[in-house]
């Protein structure tokens, strides 16, 4: 059974908490979605990220990321500077739309939160945040390549190479 699946568990709550993020952000008329509001909190907290970078840190691919900065530099939440010792290369900066826009969202932000986590004490959170990151440092490992067995390499360039 499904429900079985811790991980089925953790994306039915993430997916129904970005519902509801979104559904409220939208609610209270603020025109940001989700994936726009955390690429604009990391350009904030680090504005010398290439692209990759930003789309590393709110695991997105590149394609989506850039096609967001693109949304974002016409909507005016973002600027781009070009840097002093590279003209081919822009530095992004939160314009003041942008702030703002972070401004008004915090509130719905931090509500969503409380709603989300309603229940769950100090004590929990505490627990369940070694627990995440632990899952996340399996998988981070898991996800590199293994070196090929030493036979099979060996008998590879047996077939591969001319006798």
């Amino acid at each position: 059974m499904l429900s079985s699946i811790i991980f089925y568990s953790l994306d039915k709550a993430i997916r129904q908490y970005r519902k509801m993020a979104q559904a409220n952000i939208d609610r209270a008329g603020i025109a940001i979605t989700i994936d726009q509001w955390l690429v604009l909190r990391v350009i904030q907290e680090h504005d010398d990220l290439t692209q990759t970078d930003i789309a590393e840190r709110v695991f997105k691919d590149q394609a989506s990321v850039a096609r967001m900065i693109s949304l974002m530099l016409k909507s005016g939440l973002l600027a781009a500077e070009p840097l002093p010792h590279d003209g081919r290369r822009n530095r992004l900066r939160v314009s003041e739309k942008g702030l703002r826009t972070l401004d008004a969202v915090q509130p719905v932000v931090l509500s969503n939160r409380q709603v989300a986590l309603e229940g769950l004490s100090e004590a929990d959170l505490a627990v369940m945040r070694p627990l995440l990151e632990r899952i996340y440092s399996n998988c981070l490992a898991g996800a590199e390549p293994t070196p090929e067995p030493i036979q099979n390499r060996t008998a590879l360039n047996a077939t591969t190479q001319p006798q």
